[in-house]
C-alpha cells in the first residue's frame, strides 16, 4: 500500500506517456532505474528521476483478478461520506488508538481528559508495546454488544500497529468501516442485452406519447424477445429495478414529452444553455397581467379591472417601467412601454428631494440640462436583449418592427415555460403583497379568496393607481434591500436596484442616450397607400385628408421601389382613429396630422378606436347603406356611440339601458385616446392644423358632447341641403280658402269639371 500523495512504481504497473501505453517490467531501485515495455516488445530503460518529472505522465488504473478497476483509482472518500451516527463512532475507535498511542484519548498531554493517564496507558511507566498489549486485551474483555457497536471486536495489536503511522483525517477514515462506504457494485441483472433494450426503448419514448412504467417494462420483454430469443426471460430484472436503472441513467421522468422534444433539438442545434447576465439593461423581461384592485373608470364610474405590464431589468431587479391599460393592452401599448425604458421620469407633485436623481456617476442637473426638468430616481437605458411570452400583444409584427427600430435583439421564452421569465413572474407576487393588498378593491389571489365586494370598495382611478405606483416604485422598490438576488461579488454586503445600477456605471459608465421625438411615429403600424387627389388616403375603410395633399408634388405616385412600388407610407394609432400621420418625404421631422374627412370642420368628437370602426363599417355593410360621402358615416358613428350615451334628465335610467360592458368598452376607448394623446410629442400643431379637443372627464359631460355633435352635424345638413335657395313664406289661411272654397260640391264621376277659382274683383 503506497501512502497517500506519493507515486507507486511496481512491476506491473502501467502508465501513459505521450498517449502511448507502457508497462513497467523491472524496478532496479539500487540503481534508481526501471524498465518500460511498450506493447510492440519495444522496451527503453529510464530513470526516477526523468519519469517523475515527465511532463505528459498520466498512471493508468490497475486491473484486478476480477477485470475490476482497483478500489485505489475511484475518488477518494471524505468524512463528508459518513452519518453522523457513523462518524461519532469512528471518533470513539480513533480515541481508543490514540490511547494506545500516546496513553491521552485526545492524543496530546494537554488535552486530557479528567483522569488521564490511567495506569495501564501512562506513557511514563509503560512502553508502546505494553500500551498496545492493554488497549487489546480491554476491547476483548468488552461485552460483546458494546465492542460490536464500536466496531473493536476484532481490534488486535497488529491492527493498532497499522494505524500507527495515520493521523487527523486519514485515521478517521482507516477507523470507518469500509461497508460503510464500499464502492456501489451497479445492477448485476443489467446485462448487454437489457442495457440494449433499455436505450431502444428510451428513444421509442421520446416519439411517443407518455408512457407508464409497467408499459415501458413490458417493451423491455418485447425487445429481448424479438432481438435475442435466447436470452432467458427469468433473467430480465424487474419492474422496480428497470425503475431504479431508468432514474440513474436518464433521471427524473417528470418533464412533458413536447417540451422533452424541443429541449433535445434545441441541444441538437447547439443553442441550449444559459446567460450570465452581468451590466443593466442587457436583459429586459416583459410580462401582463390582471391588476388584482378594481378601479374606477373616469367615464361612468363604473368598477373596471385593468391590465397591468412591468418590464424587469434583470440585472439589478428594478421596475424603469411599467403601463397600467384599461381591459387589455396592445402592441401599441408594449412599445411605449419600451420607449418609457429608455426615457427619464419626471419629478411629480408631492415628490421630495429624497426622490430625485441619486446616482453619483452623471449628475442631477446634467440629466435635468438633457431633458428639460427634474429626474427621478429611476434608472433608464436602452435595452440590449427584450425577452417576452408568446401572447398576441408580444408577437405582433409593429412590436418586432418597433423592438429593431430600438436596436435590442428578440429573445421570445419557451412555450409554457415559465423558467424562461421566472423573474417578472415572481415580481408579480411581490408587489401584490407589498402594494396591492393595502389598496381598496383588492380582489385576491383567486375567486375563494374574494372580498364581500370588491366593486363596491374601489375608488381609485387609473390616474390615481398609476401615480400609487409610481411613486412606490420611486421610493420604496428601487431602494429595497435584494436577498437571494444579491450580487455574486459581494456576498456579503447590502444591494438595492439603485446601488447595483450606481455600482454599474462606475464600473462601465453611462450613456446618455434619449430616442428620439419621432419614436412615437415611427412605432405605429404602417400603411403602404396611394393619394387620391381630393380624397386623400383611405385607411382601413376610412379617408383621411390634409391641405398638403393638394400640392402638386403628391399629384403623382411615389418614387419609392420594391414591394410596395409607387405607395406612400401611412402611420396609425389603433387607439385613436380619427386621426393618421403622414411623413413629410421633403423634410423627415415634420409629420402631418390627417383627419378623418367625416369630423365636423368645427365642434368635437369623441375618440374612437379599431374596434368602434370596424363596428362602424360592419354596420354600414349588413343594413346594404349606400354612402355617397364621408360625412354620411358620421351619422351612423354617432348612433355607436350614442348607444352608451347618458340622459342628463335621466341618469339612472342610462345605466339600465346601456350594459355594463358596453359602458366599459366605450371608457376604454376614451382612456386609449387619452394615452394615445399623451404618447405624442408634445409639440404645438401647426397653424392649418386644428388640434383635436380634449377627452370629456365625466359621463355627463360626455353625453352633451354627443349629443352637441349630432345636433351640429344635422344643421350642418340642413345648411347644405337649403344652400342656393330663397326661403319663401306659406300663404295665409285666408288666402289659402279663396283659391278653393271649402263648401264647393266635387264635380260628377266621368264629368270634367272646371275647378279653377275666380278671383273677387276688388
Amino acid at each position: 500500500m503506497a501512502a497517500k500523495g506519493f507515486l507507486q512504481i511496481a512491476p506491473g504497473r502501467q502508465v501513459a506517456l505521450n498517449g502511448v501505453e507502457w508497462t513497467i517490467e523491472d524496478v532496479q531501485g539500487q540503481l534508481g532505474r526501471l524498465v518500460l515495455v511498450d506493447d510492440d516488445g519495444r522496451s527503453e530503460t529510464r530513470s526516477f528521476r526523468w519519469l517523475i518529472n515527465h511532463a505528459d505522465l498520466r498512471l493508468l488504473p490497475m486491473v484486478e483478478a476480477s477485470g475490476r478497476p482497483s478500489p485505489v483509482f475511484l475518488q477518494p472518500r471524505t468524512l463528508a461520506d459518513l452519518t453522523e451516527d457513523q462518524l461519532e463512532r469512528a471518533r470513539l475507535r480513533v480515541a481508543h488508538v490514540l490511547e494506545a498511542e500516546t496513553g491521552f484519548r485526545e492524543g496530546h498531554p494537554a488535552r486530557a481528559l479528567p483522569g488521564e493517564p490511567r495506569p495501564a496507558y501512562d506513557p511514563d511507566r509503560t512502553t508502546l508495546t505494553q500500551r498496545r498489549y492493554a488497549k487489546a486485551a480491554e476491547t476483548k474483555a468488552m461485552p460483546r454488544p458494546e465492542a460490536v457497536r464500536l466496531g473493536l471486536q476484532h481490534l488486535s495489536y497488529r491492527t493498532l500497529e497499522r494505524l500507527a503511522g495515520l493521523s487527523g483525517e486519514s485515521l478517521v477514515l482507516a477507523c470507518a468501516d469500509g461497508r460503510w462506504t464500499r464502492r456501489r457494485s451497479g445492477h448485476r441483472s443489467i446485462t448487454e442485452e437489457v442495457r440494449e433494450a433499455i436505450f431502444a426503448v428510451k428513444a421509442e419514448c421520446g416519439e411517443r406519447g407518455r408512457l407508464s412504467l409497467a408499459a415501458k417494462h413490458r417493451l423491455v420483454h418485447q425487445y429481448i424477445r424479438e432481438r435475442f430469443p435466447v436470452f432467458p426471460a427469468d433473467k430480465i430484472p424487474s419492474r422496480w429495478t428497470i425503475a431504479a436503472v431508468w432514474k440513474e441513467w436518464f433521471g427524473s421522468d417528470g418533464a412533458r414529452r413536447r417540451y422533452e422534444r424541443t429541449a433535445q433539438a434545441a441541444a441538437e442545434a447547439g443553442v441550449s444553455g444559459r446567460m450570465v447576465v452581468y451590466r443593466p439593461g442587457q436583459v429586459l423581461v416583459l410580462d401582463s397581467t390582471p391588476m388584482p384592485v378594481k378601479l374606477r373608470e373616469t367615464v361612468f364610474g363604473d368598477a373596471v379591472t385593468a391590465t397591468l405590464t412591468l418590464a424587469l431589468d434583470l440585472y439589478t431587479h428594478g421596475l424603469p417601467a411599467f403601463r397600467l391599460t384599461l381591459q387589455s393592452d396592445t402592441s401599441v401599448d408594449i412599445a411605449m412601454l419600451l420607449r418609457d425604458v429608455m426615457l427619464p421620469l419626471p419629478m411629480r407633485d408631492g415628490w421630495g428631494e429624497d426622490m430625485e436623481w441619486p446616482y453619483a456617476g452623471v449628475p442631477a442637473d446634467v440629466i435635468a440640462e438633457f431633458t428639460g426638468h427634474r429626474v427621478a430616481a429611476l434608472p433608464f437605458f436602452a435595452p440590449e436583449t427584450v425577452t417576452t411570452d408568446h401572447g398576441g400583444p408580444y408577437k405582433n409584427h409593429d412590436l418586432v418592427e418597433a423592438e429593431r427600430e430600438i436596436g435590442c435583439r428578440i429573445l421570445p421564452a419557451r412555450v409554457l415555460r415559465q423558467t424562461d421569465k421566472f423573474a417578472v413572474e415572481r415580481q408579480f407576487l411581490t408587489v401584490q403583497t407589498m402594494l396591492f393588498e393595502h389598496l381598496l378593491g383588492f380582489t385576491g389571489g383567486d375567486v375563494a379568496d374574494r372580498g364581500a365586494d370588491p366593486e363596491r370598495d374601489a375608488s381609485l382611478t387609473l390616474a390615481q393607481t398609476e401615480h400609487v405606483i409610481a411613486t412606490w416604485i420611486v421610493q420604496i422598490w428601487q431602494n429595497r434591500k435584494l436577498g437571494e438576488y444579491a450580487p455574486s461579488w459581494a456576498p456579503g454586503e447590502d444591494h438595492s436596484p439603485n446601488t447595483l445600477f450606481a455600482a454599474a456605471m462606475e464600473q462601465g459608465g453611462f450613456d446618455l442616450d434619449f430616442p428620439e421625438p419621432s419614436f412615437y411615429y415611427k412605432v405605429l403600424r404602417k400603411h403602404h397607400v396611394k393619394i387620391h387627389a381630393r380624397r386623400g388616403v383611405k385607411i382601413l375603410g376610412l379617408w383621411y385628408h390634409h391641405p398638403v395633399f393638394d400640392e402638386p408634388r403628391f399629384g403623382q405616385p411615389s418614387a419609392r421601389g420594391g414591394k410596395h412600388a409607387g405607395r406612400w407610407v401611412v402611420r396609425s394609432d389603433r387607439r385613436d382613429r380619427r386621426q393618421v400621420f403622414f411623413q413629410d418625404p421633403a423634410d423627415h421631422e415634420t409629420w402631418h396630422i390627417l383627419r378623418w374627412r367625416g369630423l365636423p370642420p368645427e365642434g368635437e368628437i369623441p375618440a374612437f378606436s379599431d374596434k368602434t370602426a370596424d363596428a362602424l363599417l360592419t354596420h354600414v355593410k349588413a343594413n346594404n347603406i349606400r354612402i355617397h360621402s364621408e360625412s354620411e358615416l358620421l351619422e351612423h358613428l354617432l348612433e355607436i356611440l350614442g348607444s352608451v350615451t347618458p340622459v342628463d334628465q335621466w341618469p339612472s335610467q342610462a345605466k339600465k339601458k346601456a350594459g355594463k360592458k358596453r359602458r366599459v368598452a366605450q371608457a376604454r376607448e376614451i382612456t386609449r385616446a387619452q394615452a394615445a394623446a399623451a404618447d405624442r410629442p408634445a409639440a404645438p400643431a401647426p397653424a392649418d392644423e386644428p388640434a383635436p379637443a380634449e377627452m370629456p372627464a365625466v359621463w355627463a359631460e360626455h353625453g352633451r358632447a354627443i349629443d352637441r355633435a349630432v345636433d351640429t352635424d344635422r344643421r350642418r345638413r340642413r345648411e347644405e341641403a337649403l344652400a342656393g335657395t330663397r326661403p319663401v313664406a306659406p300663404p295665409t289661411l285666408h288666402e289659402a280658402l279663396r283659391r278653393r272654397p271649402m263648401f264647393l260640391p266635387p264635380p260628377r264621376d266621368g264629368s270634367k269639371a272646371d275647378t279653377r277659382v275666380r278671383e273677387d274683383d276688388e
